[in-house]
């Protein structure tokens, strides 16, 4: 069988070749370990583990330190440098870093990683041959992801983003002793932002799904606190107005509402009902006001 970047594999010490290191051989090739890739004590006819790699000359090398990720498996990498040109350094535990290129993530860049993010990870290799990274699918991750309990039900959690999608963001959820994680959905009306490969975030989960254990997830607060919550945003803005009115009402369209308020349009008319049923303010030809006796509290 062919050496092969990214694999581990057991191989015997052949020779010794000072000052370089020791040649391992699969008794049809040869591979050099060097002297600083040795862990422990070896001599030749014994049989080590090692990783094959393709040093910065692109020859092929081993070592027996264990990497974070070996070919076939899935790996949480940590974002350690970017490169203009070629894509993002990945940490992979060997004193090399790997390279996750910038076609191998997002096309919008406030979709990409930045240095000191998480990414899930497989490796791969270019057409020369090398190893480079691939951000993990969902094919990837799932033979590894646990069914979340019902009593994640409204439960706070802690995920990482792993798939940045126009209709929703997929993560994974952590699990602690439950196991490896639990995939989630953060459907689009329910971000609040976008978010980026690698980034970890706090979410809400709305709903655990019987079918597949998989989660339906927010980032905002349930309906009746989100409302509270969204309310007092909109009456702050409207005390600090000129007048204490703002140009802004149920008739106002989504996109204007989003940027000025960071709210959905739903959320803004809830908390625009409950201001209106609190008696607190009040809309009159597309403004919202805020009512004389609220005023008059503030001078």
């Amino acid at each position: 069988m062919r050496m092969e970047a990214g694999t581990l594999v057991s191989l015997e010490v052949a020779r010794e070749v000072p000052p370089n290191g020791y040649f391992l051989t699969d008794g049809y090739q040869d591979v050099l370990l060097p002297y600083a890739e040795i862990v422990g004590k070896i001599a030749p006819g014994d049989q080590v583990e090692a990783f094959l790699y393709h040093d910065t000359q692109d020859r092929l090398m081993a070592t027996m330190k264990r990497p974070h990720l070996i070919m076939g498996e899935v790996g949480l990498l940590e974002v350690v440098d970017i490169h203009p040109r070629f894509g993002y350094f990945l940490e992979i535990g060997l004193g090399r870093n790997l390279l996750l290129p910038y076609k191998n993530v997002p096309e919008l860049e406030t979709l990409r990683p930045l240095v000191g993010d998480k990414v899930f990870a497989t490796l791969a290799h270019d057409r020369q041959g090398r190893l480079i990274a691939k951000l993990a699918l969902e094919e990837d991750l799932a033979p590894l992801c646990v069914r979340a309990p019902s009593t994640w039900n409204n439960q706070w959690v802690k995920a990482r983003v792993y798939r940045p999608l126009q209709i929703g963001t997929f993560v994974v959820c952590e699990a602690g002793v439950l196991g490896y994680g639990v995939i989630g959905l953060i459907a689009a009306p329910e971000r609040t932002r976008l978010l980026r490969v690698g980034e970890l975030i706090e979410v809400r989960v709305a709903f655990v799904r019987e079918e597949d254990g998989r989660v339906n997830l927010s980032m905002r607060l349930p309906k009746e606190l989100g409302r509270d919550e969204d309310a007092e945003r909109i009456l702050s803005v409207l005390k600090e107005r000129p007048g204490h009115a703002m140009p802004f009402s149920d008739k106002t369209s989504s996109d204007i509402i989003k940027e000025r308020f960071g709210l959905s349009k739903a959320a803004f008319k809830r908390a625009l009902g409950k201001l209106m049923k609190d008696g607190l303010i009040y809309q009159e030809e597309d403004w919202t006001y805020l009512k004389p006796e609220e005023t008059k509290s503030l001078t």
